[in-house]
């Protein structure tokens, strides 16, 4: 399968070099187009407050139309209506927004993350499960990937067979309650989007220190911060094993995008 590599939202959180990203892979199946995340979207840029709520002054998102999925799939030269499946990581606004402006397109999502959505229980999840990013009812297929099978040490995974052959969602909850990775065969490689389950690279490699603005903010928002710290374990030994047939993204380093755009 062909994956395109696109960044859906630019982000200026304070004392962060460089901003972030809202890193998205565009999927090319037999069955027609696929999102891994869908980033911010047309939507959001016209109604960022209920959209994406107060956290929009801390992350200071550009909301720019350009970076919108859906123009970014028509200036690739594809229909949008192609885009028939997104699969989300988690449901905060900065990864399922986009998904609005597909909405005949089925969206893909843990039953955990579809529950804690409908079922907000603390204040951070009340501003992360707004309901105007529901307001499109969109189509959710829900899975319980923690009873599947392992992958690569993840104690479980689900092929999403009904999208296409070599997409698997892998449990990794931590930064939301049914927070997960989306796997991609690529063909001469894995793709492993982790979402959230990390912010900068440096967390992983030690070779430079993530922005405190960003670990504070990881710290405040999660679900279960002992599982983000297990997340981080053993995240950090894939990255440390550098596989040649594993690529490791996560949503917001734009180091990451560069690395897998091959720009660096």
């Amino acid at each position: 399968m062909k994956v395109h590599h696109l960044n859906c939202g630019t982000m200026h959180p304070p004392a962060t070099p460089g901003g972030l990203v809202c890193h998205v892979l565009l999927v090319e199946t037999p069955r027609g187009l696929v999102l891994v995340d869908a980033g911010l979207g047309l939507q959001d840029s016209r109604s960022p407050g209920p959209r994406f709520g107060a956290g929009r002054f801390f992350v200071r998102p550009v909301f720019d139309p350009a970076e919108a999925a859906i123009t970014q799939v028509e200036k690739l030269g594809f229909d949008p209506h192609d885009v028939r499946d997104v699969v989300l990581t988690h449901f905060d606004a900065d990864h399922a927004g986009g998904s609005a402006d597909f909405p005949w397109a089925r969206v893909h999502l843990t039953a955990a993350e579809a529950f804690a959505s409908r079922n907000p229980r603390t204040l951070i999840e009340r501003g992360r499960y707004l309901p105007a990013q529901r307001s499109h009812h969109p189509i959710l297929v829900e899975y319980t990937p923690d009873a599947g099978e392992s992958w690569r040490g993840f104690a479980g995974a689900k092929e999403l067979t009904g999208i296409s052959p070599g997409i698997v969602l892998v449990n990794l909850p931590g930064h939301s309650r049914g927070h997960a990775a989306v796997a991609v065969d690529a063909g001469d490689r894995w793709i492993l989007h982790v979402g959230d389950s990390f912010y900068h690279h440096g967390q992983l490699d030690g070779s430079c220190s993530a922005p405190r603005a960003l670990t504070a903010m990881e710290r405040v928002i999660a679900a279960d911060w002992t599982r983000v710290k297990a997340n981080h374990e053993r995240l950090a030994e894939l990255w440390t094993a550098a596989d040649p047939d594993l690529l490791l993204i996560n949503a917001h380093d734009p180091y990451l995008l560069d690395r897998a755009l091959g720009r660096l």
